[in-house]
């Protein structure tokens, strides 16, 4: 009779040496480790569902961890477990209300490491249903769950990729969002230098959201910011 598959773990950092050592340290407790050094990559892997538990930084090339699990919690309930070398309080709050099954600083100690996983791992056999989000930007009103965005009763039709980009650039209203952040949630790698692509998808939504008051400008060099009236930045 045979035994349950080795664990897999995907481990998304670009500390080279530090997923070198982790990926030793995984094989010697029988898990096998695979790995992505940047974020666009690492939500792509992810995806695949080929991994028991994912290990996360948070400072990550093309699309941060956050962001990298954000997109990953609309689409699966892999079990994560975030890293960063920055302490902040807000840092392991944001991760763990972004869906973070656990969150440890570095540096640490990869036995914590190890026990943390299991416990996880533990605790994901009783996952929940994605809540349904509801966020409201000037005359629009969007559902995260369901992928709806409405202006009064009507709902807008929006592309899959429009709907994607309306997500990031909602987080929060006025933020900043690079063209390489919308190229990896859509295509899971950095923008291309004469790739146009995110540009249209850019341009069709903007024009859909001009009816209901919110604009989104271009930032040259950056990428593009969400406005409404209501804010008094449109």
């Amino acid at each position: 009779m045979q035994g349950a598959p080795p664990l897999r773990f995907l481990i998304v950092d670009d500390d080279r040496e530090l997923v070198a050592l982790l990926i030793e340290y995984l094989s010697g407790a029988g898990i096998t480790a695979s790995s992505a050094a940047d974020g666009a990559a690492g939500l792509a892997q992810a995806l695949e569902g080929s991994f028991d538990l994912v290990i996360l930084d948070v400072m990550l090339p093309h699309l941060d961890g956050f962001e990298v699990l954000r997109q990953l919690r609309k689409r699966s309930t892999l079990p994560v477990i975030m890293l960063s070398a920055r302490r902040e309080r807000e840092d392991r709050i944001n991760g763990l209300e972004t869906g973070a099954d656990d969150y440890l600083p570095k540096p640490f100690d990869p036995d914590e490491l190890l026990a943390r996983a299991r416990a996880v791992l533990r605790r994901a056999k009783h996952s929940t249903s994605p809540v349904d989000e509801v966020i409201e930007v000037g005359e629009i009103t969007i559902k995260t769950h369901h992928r709806a965005v409405l202006h009064g009763d009507r709902n807008l039709d929006l592309t899959g990729f429009e709907f994607e980009i309306l997500d990031l650039l909602v987080r929060p209203v006025g933020r900043q969002v690079t063209r390489d952040e919308i190229s990896g949630v859509l295509y899971q790698r950095p923008a291309q230098a004469y790739d146009r692509a995110v540009d249209v998808h850019v341009s069709r939504l903007r024009q859909k959201l001009l009816p209901a008051g919110v604009r989104i400008k271009s930032i040259r060099g950056v990428g593009y910011i969400l406005s409404s009236a209501s804010d008094g930045n449109a």
